[in-house]
């Protein structure tokens, strides 16, 4: 697993949440930018668009990477995400490359691997890189790395078995 970057917010005296101050950790103007190209490429049908869409986050998408309807990429920092060639992301997946927990904001590079698949419904959280021919089973929570040629799946993963080549 990558390092995550921490960032702490000077809160006030009534300790609240890191979340209150998402402001400080990107320009509203970005995220609304963000949100609109995000959102729209969630419910396209079409792949070429997605991936254009995508790539005007600052996301890097190979060639040939399918992503999946109802998808949802991080709005906060899409930039930090990289789907290589020929890589299937399954319908309603969650992408993060931030965390906002009780006092400060954690921040991860996600790559995934050429020729990889991410079965549905399943959440992948910052700082993770799944290996080159990786498989992710559905509903899975991927918190740590999957390697190459691997398949994993389960809440939190593990390791299922290794995948012959």
């Amino acid at each position: 697993m990558r390092k995550l970057k921490s960032i702490k917010f000077n809160r006030s005296k009534e300790k609240n949440n890191s979340l209150l101050y998402w402001h400080k950790a990107k320009n509203p103007l970005i995220l609304i930018y963000n949100f609109i190209l995000i959102y729209l490429a969630k419910y396209v049908p079409s792949l070429l668009i997605k991936r254009i869409l995508y790539r005007m986050t600052g996301m890097k998408i190979g060639k040939r990477v399918a992503v999946g309807l109802g998808v949802t990429i991080d709005v906060f920092f899409p930039e930090l995400i990289q789907i290589d060639d020929n890589a299937i992301i399954g319908f309603n997946t969650t992408i993060l490359a931030h965390e906002f927990l009780q006092e400060k904001l954690r921040i991860g590079k996600v790559i995934i691997g050429k020729d990889s698949m991410i079965g549905a419904n399943s959440t992948i959280l910052p700082g993770v890189n799944i290996g080159e021919g990786a498989k992710v089973s559905a509903m899975s929570l991927v918190n740590k790395d999957v390697k190459k040629n691997e398949f994993a799946g389960g809440v939190p993963i593990k390791t299922i078995k290794r995948i012959k080549k």
